[in-house]
């Protein structure tokens, strides 16, 4: 005879259950009786249930401010490259990227510096002209070229450097 799903396993194995008699069934069956108590929830799990919303409700006030935190953060560092783009009005230029991504570039001390700008963001960067789309080998515009060509210039008179000093006499 099936019984309901509800009901706790009876006591006495009925013939033909598969299901083990002795040790592992009056477990199953005294947990069942523990978790269930007239068919419902005993009150300790009313109460874990509201600790654990609780707790949920803690960790997403945590994760708005930390939100909130993060956008104030890319809003002051937008700001501060749109200031900087305009004490460098004659380098600054916008790219965008094949990607779609739109960066800052500035030359500054002989050296190319950028920045990938968030979307939101490009309404303060409307005093930058775009870059022109003359590009060189590679998709890089001659520009871009230039400043990898003289990085890597930089590295292989450091790493000369480095590898052409006499050893330590030992």
């Amino acid at each position: 005879m099936p019984t309901s799903p509800s009901s706790p396993p009876p006591e006495e194995p009925a013939p033909g259950d598969l299901r083990p008699p002795g040790r592992l069934r009056r477990a199953a069956t005294a947990l069942w009786r523990g978790l269930r108590v007239g068919g419902r929830p005993r009150r300790g799990s009313e109460r874990e249930l509201e600790l654990c919303r609780q707790e949920r409700d803690r960790w997403q006030r945590y994760a708005d401010s930390y939100e909130r935190d993060l956008n104030r953060v890319r809003l002051e560092r937008a700001q501060l490259l749109a200031w900087l783009a305009a004490l460098h009005p004659a380098s600054a230029v916008l790219v965008r990227g094949v990607d779609g991504i739109h960066q800052l570039r500035i030359e500054a001390g002989g050296r190319q510096l950028s920045w990938p700008l968030h979307p939101a963001d490009l309404g303060q960067f409307a005093h930058i002209p775009y870059a022109r789309h003359g590009s060189g080998p590679y998709g890089r515009t001659r520009w871009d070229q230039a400043a990898h060509l003289r990085r890597h210039t930089r590295l292989l008179a450091m790493e000369g450097m480095l590898f052409t000093t006499a050893p330590d006499d030992r």
